[in-house]
């Protein structure tokens, strides 16, 4: 409920699984179909805003009822599709504070390096960002659940001790993923090693400030 009022306060609206989801295709295979289409026509050339769902249909070898029968429109639909061709979610225990955070930053991490080594993944991130109503979808759909899963494994690393309890959890939070955005988005040159995470949180952890000087480094009296 936690996360669900954090995506919700985003401005997105809270999906619920209905059960079956209204849409959901009958037959995985002709749901592969549909995705391995669009793939299949992004790595022809073709840009987002030409891709329409009688086409997709036709190449998919599906009725375009098929298609609307599992998304609503296209910006579902290329929702759906990124989240297929990016590395998977991660599965968080849910419980764990802090090792659920790594996860979550390694996460990030993973999909840094894939979008580096992906030229559709470069190119549609660089397309949906002209059209409002996808990249609203996906900041919706993917982005603020995933801030919403962060949000909450640093609650739990309050709740547990592992974290301070008067410093406010966005903040936090935001301090977590920051160096972790700035890797994987600004600064593409940037490296992105298998310890980023871990060393993001060992730092935060333990503070920038530098400890109190030792006995031996503390000067003694001048001598004259």
């Amino acid at each position: 409920m936690q996360a669900e009022a954090q995506v919700q306060g985003q401005g997105c609206p809270v999906r619920k699984d209905p059960e079956p989801r209204r849409g959901r295709p009958r037959s995985a295979a002709a749901e592969r179909a549909i995705l391995d289409a669009v793939v299949e026509l992004l790595e022809a050339g073709e840009p987002l805003a030409g891709l329409s769902i009688e086409r997709i249909a036709r190449t998919a070898g599906v009725g375009k009822a098929t298609i609307y029968r599992r998304w609503s429109g296209k910006e579902e639909l290329f929702v759906d599709v990124l989240r297929d061709i990016e590395p998977p979610e991660p599965t968080v225990s849910g419980t764990a504070g802090l090792d659920d955070l790594r996860l979550l930053l390694e996460s990030l991490r993973r999909r840094g390096l894939a979008q580096r080594s992906s030229v559709l993944l470069h190119n549609v991130f660089a397309q949906m960002k002209s059209h409002p109503k996808l990249w609203s979808e996906y900041q919706c759909t993917v982005i603020a659940p995933r801030r919403a899963a962060m949000l909450a494994a640093v609650q739990r690393a309050v709740d547990a001790g592992e974290l301070r309890g008067d410093l406010d959890v966005e903040l936090m939070n935001d301090l977590f993923l920051g160096p972790m955005l700035v890797r994987t988005i600004h600064r593409p040159e940037a490296p992105l090693p298998e310890d980023l995470a871990d060393s993001i949180i060992r730092v935060l952890a333990e503070g920038l400030a530098p400890g109190p000087p030792s006995t031996a480094d503390t000067p003694g009296p001048a001598r004259v």
